[in-house]
């Protein structure tokens, strides 16, 4: 369903699984991201009401699963750490040329926000099957439902949007043959994209 090129190596839940509290955090924060990225499309392309609906209705989920995240922070006797950069999602950003269309600047970001929650799904999944932890794996198997759907929203805004100004299918493609490239230097840290 994703269609990822390059499959996380299922070892790298026992990286994850050595500091939970990191990934834990760590994923904190990229719900956070999440919900900061949906809002930054509603101020943005405010006059793009069908995007402005799926926006909102998404930067509520988001911060939803980060209260189910940062809930169980607490639960194990946590504290939510410091933010810390991603960069996965800069490597991302280098495939797209900088422009000063709008339209492409949009269907761009609709796609870099695609990738981010597909490779999110596919990291949650990896964390269903195979952590030890019985509570984290139910945990994650729901989260990655919910991805599911986010990364489909993304491309469906994304394949309307650039219809008429590029060949949207063509550029995910080709995004996602990047992506398998990017993806062969992480999986060696307890990140949810490292």
């Amino acid at each position: 369903m994703l269609k990822l090129k390059l499959a996380t190596d299922p070892r790298w839940v026992n990286i994850a699984e050595k500091n939970i509290e990191e990934i834990l955090t760590d994923h904190a924060f990229c719900e956070q991201k999440a919900a900061s990225t949906a809002i930054s499309f509603i101020v943005t392309y405010p006059e793009l009401p069908e995007l402005v609906e799926d926006m909102s209705a998404l930067a509520r989920e988001e911060m939803q699963h980060f209260r189910m995240v940062h809930k169980k922070i607490l639960e194990r006797g946590y504290k939510l750490g410091w933010d810390r950069k991603d960069p996965y999602v800069k490597d991302l950003q280098a495939f797209f040329t900088k422009t000063n269309n709008r339209k492409i600047n949009l269907v761009n970001r609709l796609l870099l926000a695609a990738m981010i929650e597909a490779r999110s799904c596919e990291r949650f999944r990896v964390l269903s099957e195979n952590i030890k932890d019985k509570e984290l794996s139910k945990f994650y198997y729901e989260l990655m439902k919910s991805e599911a759907t986010h990364y489909t929203m993304f491309l469906k805004h994304a394949r309307h949007y650039g219809k008429e100004i590029m060949n949207v299918d063509e550029t995910w493609e080709d995004f996602l043959a990047f992506e398998a490239n990017i993806m062969k230097k992480y999986g060696t840290k307890e990140l949810i994209h490292g």
